[in-house]
């Protein structure tokens, strides 16, 4: 596995500690120390939640508060502590060995995210949460219900939920960069306005190892699961404006459908390299390492920062093991909508 190592928008927000998918992140101590180092610097806090496949490392020297969320398996509930007590492999091995097996997750409770939000008023430093898009879960309803409550009673807190409008990877690119802005002098509430617009920017591709998730997730039949099966068939996916899941394509085999999503990357590429790139997979390494020396060909990409990390339980449960993800800023994913979305937005806005 690659260093996390990366210098993020050219603004001093660094990570230099190698690590891998296995690093413990939940180190108490560790994490206070590192968080209250970074907010003296920062202008806000920033909070996400497990979903985030954050890369342990990067997480920690930036001072990003992690929300657990819990997972049941069938020798009971677990909490998703990003491979504090289980490294990915072993995760994902029992999935391929029980591919019956099926982990159940649910959303973060107002509760829950009440605890965390009141915890950060009473601590008195702006913050940001950053959560799984609502196109994807009913979390980020959840966290700005709690969010409300939080600001009645204290009404001079800022505090900002952000429905990322994007997968989980992406989350991660726009978590760093929030971070990056909160240091270079932008307050609280502009940061929050920037990550608002910059989500659109932020571009993900993924492709599973076959239907079988997507059919456990009553996404598609079970019959053309087996059907998409036999013929050796990977779907790859990216999502649209709202965070919602799109089928982008499907390919014959795992190398084709992983040159798709390079191809993609080379039509929607932003040509920054001082913005990293997220490379994720649900234990894929080999398939990993070769989308990576792939996009280090690109002209320009030779030293381009790429994170790695893995996809954490509670998305895992969902996709299987064998995914892999290329997660990269680009153009303004507005500009792809359809005549009728762009109109639809608009009705939107102006109700």
């Amino acid at each position: 596995m690659p260093s996390d190592d990366f210098v993020t928008n050219g603004q001093g927000v660094s990570v230099e500690e190698p690590s891998s998918a296995d690093t413990p992140i939940l180190d108490a101590p560790k994490m206070a120390e590192s968080i209250e180092a970074f907010h003296q610097r920062s202008s806000c806090r920033v909070i996400v939640d497990s979903s985030a496949d954050f890369a342990p490392a990067v997480l920690r020297r930036l001072g990003i508060e992690l929300i657990p969320i819990a997972y049941v398996t069938p020798e009971g509930e677990r909490y998703d502590d990003l491979w504090e007590s289980q490294t990915p492999h072993e995760f994902y091995e029992v999935l391929r060995n029980e591919p019956s097996l099926h982990y159940t997750t649910s959303a973060i409770t107002p509760g829950r995210y009440f605890e965390v939000f009141e915890r950060a008023a009473k601590a008195g430093v702006p913050t940001i949460y950053i959560g799984l898009s609502a196109g994807l879960s009913s979390s980020i309803y959840n966290a700005e219900q709690a969010a409300q409550m939080v600001r009645e009673q204290y009404p001079e807190f800022e505090l900002y939920v952000l429905d990322p409008c994007c997968d989980s990877a992406s989350v991660e690119l726009l978590a760093i960069e929030c971070m990056s802005q909160a240091t270079a002098g932008l307050t609280a509430r502009e940061v929050y306005e920037w990550a608002c617009d910059a989500r659109y920017y932020v571009h993900g591709y993924f492709m599973l190892d076959g239907f079988d998730s997507l059919a456990a997730g009553g996404r598609i039949p079970p019959a053309a699961a087996q059907i998409g099966g036999k013929l050796d068939i990977k779907p790859e996916l990216s999502y649209d404006t709202n965070g919602a899941l799109v089928m982008q394509g499907m390919c014959r085999g795992r190398r084709k459908a992983l040159r798709a999503m390079l191809q993609d990357f080379r039509d929607n590429y932003s040509h920054d390299t001082s913005l990293p790139i997220a490379i994720v997979s649900s234990d894929g390494e080999r398939d990993a390492d070769w989308l990576e020396a792939q996009v280090r060909r690109e002209k320009g990409c030779e030293a381009v920062s790429i994170i790695r990390s893995s996809i954490s339980p509670i998305l895992g449960s969902h996709v299987g093991p064998g995914m892999v993800g290329l997660t990269f800023w680009g153009g303004d994913r507005r500009e792809k909508l359809s005549l009728t979305d762009r109109i639809a937005r608009k009705v939107l806005r102006s109700s």
